[in-house]
């Protein structure tokens, strides 16, 4: 797996320090006179620079001379004597004998700066006419290909460099547009007239970018397929014989050149024809492709495809923004604004009682008058079925707005139902309590031997021998135990064979139990530890 490239640790030290403005604009001072292509620069000269760069506040003899000192200490500037000069006095000597100049991880900082400011300054956009361009370059260096003459090389290498440049430009101006666009996305601007107004122009540019773009895409795969008949090496080594590069004894430049084209050739595929395999050398190629992102051994789907993938969702999910803007406009509150005023009616309520009043308000809901109803034949749904999953029973619609039913004649008064929600309500409060009861004389401090419960009430000798016949279902652990819970999941059992062959017997009102003599320690899910059961 390759390792992400490692940053030298100096090399933008300057802008971090207390004085980061002076060091770019020392920099910046020098790019300015590479650009006049002067590579050394005395202290007189530098401070002419800075004037010319924008920094116009006074500069004193030590401040610059401790800022270039300090840029040479990270290694971004050289010191150079001047041998060749003249100089008529000591001090004249002093001045103009040292020249500072960029060293090469000089010009990567400064370069860095630039394009850094270039990014936060520019905007992302999809255009068409570079997807034109690069099947335009493909189409041409197919046509020079065609023809052996060495004297074409020259013109192979400037198409190539100009189809590179496309490929990159297509590539930055692309992440920058998707990052652009995934935050526009979670905008939610104040002005709404101009939030929907930009919106709405972004769906514009995105539907006009998709027209034909697979048309375009399948026009560049035709071009690339027709470029690699004539094979990619050949490609890459005419365009190094027309690049003219320095020949200079023991430094191989040739090389890494080669590969940096590979690399690019390689992204243009992934881009467009990743199911290309190509010429027959392609394959070796591959392997020094790892700067353009990653390498897709054959097969695999287009980018310029995923591209146009991601831009209709953006296009769905942008009118689905301007559809929640729209019908927000329409009303004097939005739901969610109405569901948050709710909630803080909710957790200012006095009591229990009124927010049940405020629940029965605030969604039209009264009380039940169906609560007599059941199914024509009970007996079919067993009593352990959730009403959830029951099958439903028939309510007639006029019940509730007029008291009748769907039969012939008018049904009676409704009755009162208040004493049958109050006798359900104690029969539930009944159950829960025993069930309490049950879990209580059940549950262990640690764990213990089942004999040790004694005598127990028939009800919880029932719970009892659920809870043993679930935890019997599972399959014991690698130190053979077996854990359980209710299916309420408010009481956990666990439960292990004894090693000695022991037999219980437990006694209730209506008779005994005889059996294994479990180790069963009984208490709520997640207390206690296994090294309490294994201690006991």
């Amino acid at each position: 797996m390759a390792e992400p490239p490692r940053v030298p640790p100096e090399m933008f030290r300057f802008t971090t320090t207390e004085r980061a403005d002076l060091h770019t604009a020392v920099l910046y001072a020098f790019g300015e006179a590479n650009e006049r292509l002067e590579t050394a620069l005395t202290v007189d000269e530098v401070r002419e620079r800075l004037r010319a760069v924008g920094w116009y506040a006074p500069v004193g003899e030590q401040d610059l001379a401790g800022t270039l000192k300090q840029l040479a200490g990270w290694g971004l500037l050289d010191v150079i004597f001047n041998h060749a000069g003249s100089f008529a006095t000591a001090e004249e000597y002093e001045r103009k004998n040292l020249q500072y100049s960029l060293t090469k991880r000089g010009e990567a900082a400064f370069a860095g700066v630039q394009h850094a400011m270039a990014m936060l300054a520019s905007a992302g956009a999809l255009q068409t006419a570079v997807l034109d361009a690069i099947a335009d370059r493909l189409g041409e260096l197919e046509s020079l290909l065609r023809d052996p003459d060495p004297g074409r090389n020259r013109r192979i290498f400037s198409s190539l460099q100009e189809l590179e440049g496309h490929l990159d430009g297509l590539r930055n101006n692309t992440k920058q547009f998707n990052g652009e666009l995934q935050r526009l996305l979670r905008v939610e601007g104040s002005d709404l007239a101009t939030f929907h107004e930009v919106k709405a122009a972004t769906v514009a540019y995105l539907q006009e970018f998709v027209t034909n773009l697979e048309q375009r895409g399948d026009t560049i795969a035709a071009a690339l397929r027709a470029v690699a008949r004539h094979g990619v090496s050949v490609l890459h080594a005419r365009a190094l014989d027309g690049a003219d590069l320095p020949k200079v004894p023991g430094a191989d430049h040739a090389t890494p050149w080669l590969a940096a084209r590979a690399a690019k050739w390689e992204g243009l595929r992934l881009w467009f024809a990743p199911e290309e395999e190509g010429a027959e050398e392609e394959g070796a190629e591959g392997a020094v492709a790892g700067g353009s992102g990653g390498v897709v051994a054959g097969g695999g789907v287009p980018r310029v495809r995923q591209l146009h993938d991601v831009a209709r969702r953006a296009i769905v999910s942008l009118l689905q923004v301007l559809d929640r803007i729209t019908d927000s406009r329409r009303r004097s509150s939005s739901a969610a604004a109405d569901f948050r005023t709710l909630a803080r009616w909710f957790a200012t309520a006095p009591g229990e009682d009124d927010a049940h009043r405020l629940w029965d308000a605030a969604f039209g809901l009264g009380s039940a008058r169906h609560p007599h109803l059941g199914h024509a034949d009970a007996e079919l749904i067993p009593a352990g079925v959730p009403w959830a999953e029951a099958e439903p029973v028939e309510v007639s619609a006029l019940l509730r707005s007029r008291g009748r039913t769907e039969r012939m004649g008018r049904t009676g008064k409704v009755r009162d139902v208040a004493a049958l929600r109050a006798e359900r309500r104690a029969r539930a409060e009944k159950e829960r309590a025993e069930l309490e009861a049950a879990w209580s004389a059940l549950a262990t401090t640690g764990a213990m031997r089942l004999s040790q419960l004694g005598e127990l009430d028939h009800d919880t000798f029932g719970r009892l021998l659920d809870l043993l016949g679930r935890a019997l279902a599972e399959r014991p652990d690698s130190l053979g135990f077996r854990r359980a819970v209710t299916s309420d999941g408010r009481v956990e059992i666990v439960l292990r064979a004894p090693d000695d062959g022991a037999v219980a017997v437990l006694r209730t009102s209506e008779g005994w139990f005889r059996g294994p003599d479990y180790l069963i320690d009984v208490r709520a899910p997640g207390a206690g530890s296994r090294g309490r059961v294994v201690g006991a």
